[in-house]
């Protein structure tokens, strides 16, 4: 028996909890709540009756905030 962890290390945080996607946007979790119900935030799922984030779509979402913002420099 093979440990998938060793094949492929990068899956092992591809799905983020709520509290971890706010962690890396240094943002409080009611604001991604708030996002989900405006449909503003990144991207989500359910599995079961848990909410999940994919990696990359979070920083996709990271990438068209920065790219959308007219006031960047």
């Amino acid at each position: 028996m093979t440990d998938d962890t060793t094949r492929e290390p990068e899956r092992i945080d591809a799905l983020l909890t709520i509290e971890e996607v706010a962690e890396l946007l240094r943002m409080p979790a009611a604001s991604l709540r708030y996002w989900r119900g405006l449909g503003t935030g990144p991207r989500g799922f359910i599995i079961g009756r848990r909410l999940r984030y994919v990696r990359d779509d979070v920083f996709h979402w990271l990438v068209e905030q920065r790219d959308n913002d007219p006031t960047a420099a």
